[in-house]
């Protein structure tokens, strides 16, 4: 009786250890296309003419860090909802723009651009906070405005395995702002 436990249990154990070094060998793939796909298609989206000059504007009208920390806190503090500057930034040209980019493939699940101190520019839906800054989506993408591309650990997200990538948005070979591009990694 005993000996018919430890076979089921070795059974079980085994079983167990193949799935999980199956769904390894799927993720290093999906991690492999997904830096593919941030090296040759979304890098691209960052030279977006629209997404360029709204972020130009937005470099333009710089706000203190004070203004940016009241802001956001408005921001992370509203539950539900938005208020004029979300609505703003999810409708203004840019926004169109990230949408367009966004339909153009069926694995982007959310775009938002940002401006040279990560404030957020444009969004296709509501983020969690208004800047950026002090993340690495930002921080990596801009790299103090030489540029690169960031990909973002895999996560499950409301039943799909999502990751953030990041690209710089690029005017006249330098950094202007950045991108951060939602990519569900299932449909890849």
């Amino acid at each position: 009786c005993s000996s018919d436990l430890v076979k089921r249990a070795i059974i079980i154990i085994t079983a167990f250890v193949f799935v999980v070094s199956m769904m390894g060998t799927v993720f290093a793939a999906d991690v492999k296309v997904l830096k593919w796909t941030a090296n040759t298609v979304l890098n691209d989206f960052g030279a977006d003419k629209a997404i360029v000059k709204a972020v130009k504007a937005a470099n333009k009208n710089q706000q203190t860090l004070e203004e940016i920390a009241f802001t956001d806190k408005l921001w992370k503090d509203l539950l539900s909802g938005t208020i004029k500057i979300m609505d703003d930034m999810m409708e203004n040209d840019c926004a169109m723009a990230a949408k367009a980019l966004m339909g153009s493939v069926d694995y982007i699940v959310e775009i938002f651009v940002m401006d040279d101190q990560g404030v957020n520019v444009c969004m296709t839906a509501k983020t969690g906070d208004m800047w950026q800054g002090d993340e690495a989506k930002f921080v990596n993408a801009y790299n103090g405005g030489i540029g690169s591309i960031f990909v973002d650990e895999i996560e499950a997200d409301g039943g799909m395995n999502i990751s953030q990538v990041s690209v710089p948005v690029m005017s006249k070979g330098r950094a202007i702002g950045a991108m951060t591009i939602a990519v569900n990694v299932d449909k890849l």
